[in-house]
């Protein structure tokens, strides 16, 4: 169980662990929303609220989320050698 920060859901998903994340509903922008609705839409967390997160974890099936893919850093290493002109 985490709040939804990039950091905290990326190095639970990298290392295998399921992962049921919590947005603040409080903070502004809620920005945490956008993350957890696309991580949770590509099958990877749970996801609930504060008010929700007793019935979220009563209910759960961890065995429905989805591995979290390798990253891909060369990927983004040609990229930004292409916008440069390194290549």
């Amino acid at each position: 169980v985490s709040p939804v920060g990039a950091g905290s859901c990326l190095e639970t998903l990298e290392k295998g662990k399921p992962l049921v994340v919590v947005t603040n509903e409080k903070l502004m922008n809620n920005h945490q929303l956008e993350l957890a609705k696309q991580l949770h839409r590509d099958g990877h967390v749970l996801c609930c609220n504060c008010s929700t997160l007793v019935e979220t974890l009563q209910s759960m099936d961890l065995s429905t989320l989805k591995p979290f893919p390798p990253g891909q850093p060369e990927k983004f290493a040609l990229f930004l050698d292409k916008v440069v002109g390194f290549q």
